[in-house]
């Protein structure tokens, strides 16, 4: 009966149908919007959806004990996240909501030893896994869509480009750190590319792996390595820094000593860019489901809550761009490519995990469509004068370098 009533105050826009475990069917009507059915199939997931439905929907998912009826998850969470954006309430959310934030700031310390932890849960996983649903170069983060239709393999091109330059590799030589490197792709671009000399450091030991192997075979060993290094523990002074979606894991007690540890691995004209992804809408706290099964003290910030702290690490805001719904096309790619390939995943991992993997791509997809989600790009310099006075040395590399990139 709770449940019921719960649903009766979320459901503004839209219809819902739920069978309850004992066979009942009940419906859910508000005004116009999207249509959606479901399936509770043990009293264990109908106490969890309303106590604390953040953390059961998705365990009752990944359980089998809640099933989509005639819909996808996709839909299924479309239409609840659809009705909680237009003003449709589920009380005890409301309170867990209040309670996460609360203990954020514990729920995010990500000291050395809990950061290695963190990143060997999600990305320490079976090597082939991630090859099925990503592009080519493994690129596990936004991509940019300059028009739509990209392809994935042609968006994360551009993406690197465009990072690249904004780092303003104007001659060959430059020495880069990549802070979170991954699996070594866009270092080995900005070697490969734009002549650089790139370390790469990562906290991940099958990404470690995967990426020396792949300069090597690149034949680029000499202008690219990789270390399992934490970024507080860099000490060498380079021309440039970039990080590309890690600093969502680095929590947000440590936002002043991460910018600290980049203005410290700057020589004084030296440039960053850091991307990762934000909310619009103000600080918050990550879903429990996300934290618990995909990335535990991971924590996408507002930039209201960014910017104060790298004031204080002394450096200088260059330039930020936000992207809106490059991620959401993004992971709509990886959403059909892990569809395509499920049963080759599943051999790899179990069913539980696929559903995990399905449940974690269709609300992050939905979180940059409908949520306030967003990437946002921010270029650093230590000295005011370390780029040029207008953007035009942007656009002009990104045109050179696809016009090349086209050619070859």
């Amino acid at each position: 009966m709770l449940f019921h009533l719960a649903l009766g105050r979320l459901i503004q826009h839209g219809r819902l149908s739920v069978q309850y475990p004992d066979g009942t069917q009940r419906h859910y009507i508000g005004g116009p919007g999207p249509q959606a059915a479901m399936r509770i199939v043990t009293p264990r997931a109908l106490r969890g959806m309303t106590f604390n439905p953040a953390l059961a929907f998705g365990e009752g998912y990944m359980a089998g004990e809640i099933e989509p009826d005639g819909c996808s998850i996709f839909t299924l969470l479309n239409l609840f996240v659809v009705n909680m954006m237009r003003g449709g309430t589920h009380p005890a959310e409301r309170a867990m909501e209040v309670l996460r934030l609360a203990r954020r700031r514990i729920d995010q310390l990500n000291p050395a030893g809990r950061s290695r932890r963190n990143v060997a849960h999600h990305y320490d996983l079976n090597g082939r896994l991630y090859s099925l649903f990503l592009d080519r170069d493994r690129q596990y983060s936004c991509a940019y869509f300059a028009t739509g239709s990209e392809t994935l393999e042609q968006a994360q091109a551009a993406k690197k480009r465009h990072v690249a330059a904004k780092l303003r590799l104007d001659r060959p030589g430059l020495e880069v750190l990549d802070i979170g490197c991954g699996w070594g792709g866009m270092a080995i671009s900005l070697a490969r590319d734009w002549g650089a000399r790139v370390t790469g450091i990562t906290l991940s030991a099958e990404q470690l792996a995967v990426a020396r192997q792949r300069a090597a075979e690149a034949g680029l060993s000499d202008r690219v390595r990789f270390e399992l290094l934490d970024y507080r523990d860099w000490t060498q002074p380079v021309d440039r820094v970039v990080s590309v979606g890690m600093f969502e894991h680095v929590g947000i007690s440590h936002y002043r000593r991460f910018f600290r540890a980049v203005r410290g691995a700057l020589k004084p004209d030296g440039v960053a860019l850091v991307h990762a992804i934000g909310r619009s809408d103000g600080p918050g706290s990550t879903n429990p489901w996300l934290a618990k099964y995909i990335f535990p003290g991971g924590y996408s910030p507002a930039l209201s809550e960014v910017l104060p702290k790298v004031e204080k690490a002394g450096l200088l805001v260059t330039d930020i761009e936000v992207l809106r719904l490059h991620y959401a096309q993004t992971i709509a790619q990886w959403r059909a490519r892990f569809a395509g390939n499920r049963d080759a995943i599943a051999s790899l991992t179990d069913e539980r995990f696929c559903r995990m993997f399905e449940f974690y791509l269709a609300g992050a997809e939905l979180s940059f469509r409908c949520m306030g989600h967003m990437v946002w790009q921010m270029q650093l310099a230590r000295s005011i004068d370390a780029l040029p006075l207008t953007r035009d040395y942007m656009w002009e590399a990104e045109r050179a370098a696809a016009q090349t990139q086209a050619e070859a």
